[in-house]
C-alpha cells in the first residue's frame, strides 16, 4: 500500500505519513486523523518506504481534490519559504491557501451574487434619480455591464444598492461565474500617453526580458509615472496571452489601481485583500488558476495566488513595511516575489520613489537592473521642501504662526492642504495638573491615548481601553488635561482657525469600515474637502492633484530612535508626503516643523533628496556592519516572568556558541519592554554570510524546540527582522 507524506498545519517542522489505497498527486488536499482531531493537510509526495513502522500508520480519511490546489512550482516555493524562515511546512501551506480551502471547502467555484439592470433600469436615465448622485453613478455603470455584488460594494455603500433594488431598477441574481479563458480576443488597449525618454527606456528594458527571469528596480521620484511604465510593460505581457500579478501595500490603493488597469485593457481584473469574503477570495484563486484572470491585484498574501500562464510580477511601493508579515509566518512578500519570479522564469518589477536600502543595494550591486525616473510626468514640478524652526515659537494646535498663514494663503487660492501627524486620537497622554500623574496602561506601562470623540482612554499597543476618569487616580484632583496633540485635536483646531473650509481626518479610527476610506478619497478628489489631516495612510501613493501644501508637524521623535531603521523610514515618509504636493499644474511646497532644523539627516534629505540620503545611509550601514551588508535573525521571547524569557534566550544563545560565522547579541529587553502584562526579551543573531546563518539556524532549531523552557515561554523566530519593537 502506498505511503503518502502529508504536510499538516501543526507546529512541527516535519511531514507525517499515512496509508492510502493509491498514490496521490502532490498538492492535493486530504483530511487526515491527527490524534483525536481531523485536520486538512496537503500531499507532498508518495513513497513505498516509510520512515516509521508502516503497519502502525493511519489511513487518510478523505481525499478532497481531484487535482492539486498547489502546482509543483507553488509547492517548491512554499518548501523554500519553510526552509528559509524556519517555519513548519504544514503551517506554510495552510497560510498560502484561502481560508475556505483551509477549512476543507470545495476547490470548485460557488455561486456568486451579481447585480444587473432590470428592463425598467435599462430604460431609465441617471438624471431621473434627481440629486442622488451615487445612485446615478451606479445605475450608469450597471447599464454598461453587470458586476459582482462584492465589486460594487467596494465602490458604493450598501444603502445605494438597496435603494436601486427597491426602485426595481436593478436586481440581484446568483450564479456560478464563468469567465472566458480566451480573454485575449477582448483585449483592447485604451488611450495611452506617449512616454518620456526615461519611461521609454524603462519600458523597453522590461519588455525585452519577457519570457525569462530578470529583476528590475524602478527608482522614480513621486509623480514620475511609474504606474504608466507598469501599464505599458503589462501590455506586452497580455498580448502574449500571459498573466500579471501586481502587489500593492494597502487595501485603499486597490480600487483606484483596479479602475485604471481595467479601463486601459478592457479585461477582467481579480482583486485580493482582507476585506473580501472567503468565497470571493477562493473564487479569484480558482479563476486565476484556470487562466481566466489576466491581471490579479492584491495585498501581501496575494503572492501565493496561482497563475496558469505567469508572465510578470510587479511589487508597487516595494519599500512599504506592510509587505512584511509581523506574526505567525513572518515572510516578506517582496523577497518571496523574487524567489517566485526565479522559479516561474518571469520578470519581476519593483517600484518605489523611496526604495528600501536592501533593494537599492541589490540594484547597485547589479543583482537587479536599475531603472531611474527623475522627471515628473506631465507639467508637474518638484515641490519645494523647507524646514521650519519652531524653537521658542508659540504653537496653536501644534502649528506655528507662519504655517497657519501659509495654510490660509493656499486655501485662498482654492487649493487643498495636507497636514500630517503620526498620532491618532486627541492627545497622546492625560496628565493631572496638580500632581503630574499620567494615566498608564497597566499591561504595557505606556500612557493611554486620549480619544475625546469616543470618550475613552485607549492603549495603542495592546488595545485595552477605559472611560476617561473625572478624578486623578493618584491625588484625586480634578484638573486633568491633555498633553501633546493628535489628529482629533488638530482637526478641531483647524475647524476653529478656518471655519469657512471643510476638513477631513484620515486615520485608522475615521477610516474604519468597508467603504469609508474610498468614500473619503473620492470626496477629496472632488474637492469637497479642502483640509486633509491624517497619519501614514495619507502617504501611501494616493494621487491628490489639487494638494499644493503639505505640512509635517512632528519628526523629532524619529531623529533619535533606538531602531537603526528609523532614519530610513523617516526619510521615506518625508519624501512620500512631499510627493503628494504639486502633482498637477500648480506648484507644491512642503514644510517640516522641527526643534532641530540643523540635524544632518534633515539637511541631507531636503537639500540632496532621498537618492543621496539612501546611498550615504548604505555606507553608514556598511561601516556599522548592519543589514543589508550583514544578515540577521531575531529570537523573541515573552513571559509574565522576565527571568524566564531571559533564561530561554540564554539557552538559545548557547546553541550557536560553536559557530564561527554567527554572532549573538543579547538577550536584551525589546524596545517596548512590556506589553499586555508580558515582559519581552530579544536575542539578535548576525552573520556576514547568509548561507552560514541559515545553516546554523537549521542545525539549532531541533535542539531549541527540545529546551525545557521552550514549552513554558512563548517565543518566535524572525528571519530578516524589520523592527525591534
Amino acid at each position: 500500500m502506498p505511503i503518502i507524506r502529508v504536510a499538516v498545519p501543526v507546529p512541527k517542522r516535519q511531514f507525517f505519513e499515512y496509508q492510502h489505497t493509491s498514490a496521490l498527486e502532490p498538492g492535493i488536499r486530504v483530511r487526515v486523523p491527527f490524534g483525536p482531531r481531523q485536520l486538512i493537510g496537503v500531499v507532498l509526495d508518495t513513497t513505498e518506504q516509510s520512515l516509521w513502522q508502516s503497519d502502525k500508520l493511519k489511513s487518510i480519511s478523505e481525499v478532497l481534490d481531484a487535482t492539486g490546489v498547489f502546482s509543483p512550482i507553488q509547492l517548491k516555493l512554499c518548501q523554500w519559504l519553510s526552509q528559509y524562515y524556519q517555519h513548519p511546512i504544514g503551517d506554510v501551506l495552510h497560510s498560502a491557501m484561502p481560508v475556505s480551502l483551509r477549512k476543507g471547502g470545495s476547490s470548485q467555484p460557488k455561486p456568486v451574487s451579481y447585480l444587473h439592470v432590470t428592463d425598467a433600469g435599462q430604460r431609465a436615465t441617471p438624471e431621473s434619480l434627481g440629486k442622488a448622485r451615487k445612485q446615478q453613478q451606479l445605475l450608469g455603470q450597471l447599464q454598461q455591464s453587470e458586476a459582482s455584488y462584492s465589486s460594487i460594494l467596494a465602490q458604493y455603500a450598501s444603502t445605494t444598492v438597496k435603494a436601486l433594488i427597491q426602485k426595481d431598477l436593478i436586481t440581484q441574481v446568483e450564479r456560478i461565474p464563468s469567465l472566458d479563458t480566451n480573454w485575449l480576443t477582448h483585449l483592447n488597449i485604451g488611450d495611452k500617453p506617449i512616454p518620456n525618454v526615461e519611461q521609454a527606456i524603462a519600458i523597453s528594458q522590461i519588455t525585452s526580458k519577457i519570457g525569462q527571469y530578470a529583476s528590475f528596480l524602478i527608482e522614480g521620484v513621486t509623480g514620475s509615472g511609474k504606474t504608466e511604465v507598469y501599464l505599458q510593460a503589462i501590455e506586452s505581457v497580455l498580448t502574449q496571452g500571459k498573466q500579471v500579478l501586481i502587489l500593492v501595500p494597502e487595501i485603499g490603493l486597490t480600487p483606484q489601481t483596479v479602475q485604471r488597469f481595467a479601463e486601459r485593457f478592457n479585461v477582467p481584473v481579480g482583486i485580493l485583500h482582507s476585506n473580501l469574503t472567503d468565497n470571493e477570495r477562493v473564487l479569484v484563486w480558482q479563476q486565476s488558476n484556470a487562466g481566466q484572470l489576466p491581471i490579479i491585484i492584491g495585498t501581501r498574501s496575494a503572492i501565493f495566488t496561482p497563475m496558469s500562464r505567469p508572465g510578470m510580477l510587479i511589487v508597487d511601493e516595494e519599500h512599504d513595511s506592510s509587505y512584511k508579515q509581523q506574526d505567525g509566518l513572518r515572510y516578506h512578500a517582496r523577497d518571496l516575489a523574487v524567489m517566485r519570479a526565479v522559479q516561474e522564469n518571469i520578470p519581476l518589477v519593483l517600484g518605489s520613489a523611496t526604495p528600501a536600502l536592501e533593494s537599492l543595494n541589490n540594484a547597485l550591486n547589479g543583482k537587479y537592473q536599475h531603472l531611474i525616473l527623475n522627471e515628473r510626468a506631465g507639467n508637474a514640478s518638484h515641490p519645494k521642501q523647507q524646514v521650519l524652526d519652531i524653537r521658542n515659537q508659540p504653537l496653536e494646535y501644534g502649528l506655528s504662526k507662519g504655517i497657519i498663514e501659509r495654510i490660509g494663503q493656499h486655501l485662498a487660492q482654492e487649493s487643498q492642504v495636507m497636514l500630517f501627524i503620526n498620532r491618532r486620537g486627541y492627545a497622546p497622554a492625560l496628565m493631572c495638573h496638580t500632581c503630574g500623574h499620567v494615566e498608564q496602561c497597566p499591561g504595557c506601562n505606556k500612557p493611554y491615548t486620549l480619544h475625546k470623540q469616543l470618550y475613552k482612554l485607549q492603549c495603542h499597543h495592546c488595545g485595552s481601553a477605559k472611560a476617561i476618569p473625572k478624578r486623578c487616580q493618584s491625588c484625586h484632583g480634578t484638573e486633568l488635561g491633555a498633553m501633546g496633540i493628535g489628529t482629533e485635536q488638530l482637526e478641531q483646531g483647524l475647524q476653529q482657525l478656518f471655519p469657512q473650509y471643510t476638513s477631513v481626518r484620515i486615520d485608522s479610527d475615521s477610516a474604519r469600515g468597508k467603504n469609508r476610506l474610498n468614500d473619503m478619497l473620492d470626496k477629496i478628489n472632488r474637492n469637497e474637502y479642502q483640509i486633509l489631516i491624517g497619519t501614514q495612510i495619507l502617504s501611501k501613493g494616493h494621487h491628490f492633484p489639487n494638494v499644493t501644501l503639505v505640512v509635517i508637524l512632528e519628526v523629532d521623535g524619529a531623529l533619535f530612535s533606538a531602531d537603526y531603521r528609523a532614519a530610513e523610514h523617516l526619510a521615506q515618509l518625508v519624501t512620500q508626503l512631499a510627493g503628494r504636493a504639486g502633482r498637477a499644474e500648480k506648484p507644491g511646497e512642503m514644510w517640516l516643523q522641527t526643534h532641530d532644523p540643523s540635524h544632518p539627516l534633515l539637511q541631507d534629505l531636503l537639500n540632496n533628496g532621498y537618492s543621496h540620503f539612501a546611498r550615504y545611509a548604505l555606507l553608514e550601514r556598511q561601516h556599522a556592519m548592519l543589514p543589508p551588508h550583514t544578515y540577521q535573525a531575531l529570537f523573541r521571547a515573552q513571559s509574565s516572568d522576565a527571568r524566564l524569557a531571559n533564561q530561554l534566550l540564554m539557552d538559545i544563545s548557547s546553541q550557536f556558541s560553536y559557530s564561527k560565522h554567527v554572532q549573538c547579541i543579547g538577550p536584551l529587553p525589546a524596545l517596548m519592554e512590556k506589553r499586555q502584562g508580558k515582559f519581552r526579551m530579544q536575542l539578535v543573531l548576525m552573520s556576514n554570510n547568509r548561507a552560514a546563518l541559515q545553516h546554523a539556524l537549521a542545525q539549532a532549531m531541533p535542539n531549541i524546540e527540545q529546551l525545557p523552557l521552550a514549552t513554558k515561554v512563548r517565543w518566535a523566530l524572525d528571519v530578516d527582522p524589520q523592527d525591534f519593537m
